[in-house]
């Protein structure tokens, strides 16, 4: 026993040792380093910085896998889930959070260098929903929390970029907390469809009691009177297509063979010099790609817009067909469509298509239910109500973080909102017509 009692000792003076140590040297180097915890995503931009976290996140991403990966084949999963991860990955969040409290946010480009930086009190502050109901379809919304809650799970550990937590840790919201607002959201939606009841995800009285509710002011670095978010829409545009190049569909559409991915012969081609005939018969670079259809060049430009697009074929085949990889040149704003030098590959979708690190791992989507945004300063998977007046009466219209495009790299004050899929802009623009310009925005999170 007394042997016993001096080993205790000894392990208790020695951990109070280390505990001591620990603390002098983490004070020391908040003294010395007080100028990098000013921007905390140098995490993610510097390889010296980003390597702790990094083996921290795949470690996290890897203990979840392999404790759950059984339970996620069935899709309705349960909160009990949602806090095992959350549990797993507060080692990370935790620190995070000592990184961001009350530092500017580092915005940073599709390149992941920071433009500037900026008080994240500007963007988002405490909020609270009005009364008026919150407006979206329970089961497609379903469909896309659940999705994009699997897109973390699945390729968490293959896609850093939806570790970041954005602009978001400036309020103290964590990756933890995005995940445990899917689950969240998912169990209660799971349980108000089975009982065939409108969702109390409707009620402004539930969320504001569930969720903090985080307004989000736009900021627009070149036009700073900006205050409401710019809502854009966009579509799935159907359009007639030809196998064969003809008078009428001769712009094809394009698909990277699979040793693409080591032969990167196609970053050196900008969209005219496609066009052009490099990989037509007697081009160039004939027989590199594969040829999916042929288009009218306004077919082309607005799949490439949209980043879908449902073809008729004229022998009778429809089917979606979605942006799969670019040739690395940035997209540049205010260029016209015909003059971008950006060219989009496609591929053979069996549903609308949101984001993803790779084709073969992208989020299926909804219209109505679904924003593009910013997902490298905002985050995937944020879960956003827009607020707007039409014709005197108050609406409210929820939706989910679950794509992204080159006008959002970066950008803190606009989001796109996939309204449908449509035969012509014509009826697009009809349906737009009920739906603002400008909306005051919120995000929930689950408390």
């Amino acid at each position: 026993m007394n042997i016993l009692f001096k080993q205790k000792f000894r392990l208790t003076v020695g951990f109070a040792g280390l505990l001591l140590v620990s603390l002098a040297s983490s004070h020391l180097y908040t003294q010395s380093k007080t100028k990098q915890i000013a921007q905390p995503d140098q995490f993610f931009t510097q390889k010296e910085n980003f390597a702790p976290l990094q083996s921290q996140i795949s470690f996290t991403s890897n203990q979840v896998t392999d404790s759950i990966t059984s339970r996620f084949q069935n899709p309705f999963f349960t909160q009990q889930i949602s806090d095992e991860i959350i549990g797993k990955q507060n080692v990370f969040s935790s620190q995070q959070d000592l990184l961001v409290a009350s530092a500017p946010y580092p915005v940073v480009d599709e390149f992941k260098k920071s433009k500037f930086s900026i008080n994240g009190s500007q963007i988002v502050t405490p909020g609270k929903l009005p009364s008026s109901k919150v407006n979206f379809n329970q089961k497609d919304l379903f469909t896309v929390l659940v999705n994009t809650r699997k897109y973390f799970q699945d390729y968490a550990s293959e896609d850093p970029d939806i570790i970041r937590t954005g602009i978001l840790a400036t309020q103290g919201v964590t990756v933890a907390d995005v995940l445990k607002t899917l689950d969240f959201m998912i169990a209660i939606l799971k349980e108000d469809i089975a009982n065939n009841r409108a969702t109390r995800l409707q009620d402004p009285k539930f969320i504001n009691t569930n969720f903090r509710v985080i307004k989000w002011s736009a900021y627009n670095p070149k036009s700073k009177q900006q205050k409401q978010l710019r809502i854009t829409k966009y579509a799935v545009f159907t359009h007639p297509g030809s196998r064969k190049k003809t008078s009428i569909f001769n712009t094809p559409i394009y698909s990277l063979k699979e040793n693409s991915n080591h032969d990167k012969f196609y970053t050196r081609y900008t969209k005219q010099d496609v066009l052009s005939g490099i990989y037509e018969p007697g081009g160039r670079e004939f027989g590199k790609v594969t040829t999916l259809a042929y288009l009218t060049r306004n077919g082309l430009e607005e799949a490439i817009m949209e980043g879908t697009i449902l073809i008729n074929f004229t022998d009778g085949y429809k089917a979606f067909f979605n942006v799969d990889r670019n040739n690395g040149m940035s997209y540049i704003r205010g260029l016209k469509a015909t003059a971008q030098k950006r060219y989009w590959y496609f591929r053979e979708v069996d549903a609308i298509k949101g984001y993803g690190y790779k084709i073969d791992a992208k989020i299926s989507i909804k219209p109505g239910v679904t924003f593009a945004g910013d997902v490298l300063n905002i985050g995937l998977g944020k879960v956003i109500v827009i607020e707007h007046t039409q014709g005197g009466r108050q609406h409210l219209q929820m939706g989910v973080i679950a794509d992204t495009g080159g006008a959002f790299l970066p950008n803190l004050y606009q989001l796109d909102f996939l309204a449908g899929i449509f035969k012509n802009k014509k009826e697009f623009g009809q349906n737009i017509t009920q739906l603002p310009d400008y909306a005051t925005a919120y995000f929930l999170v689950k408390k």
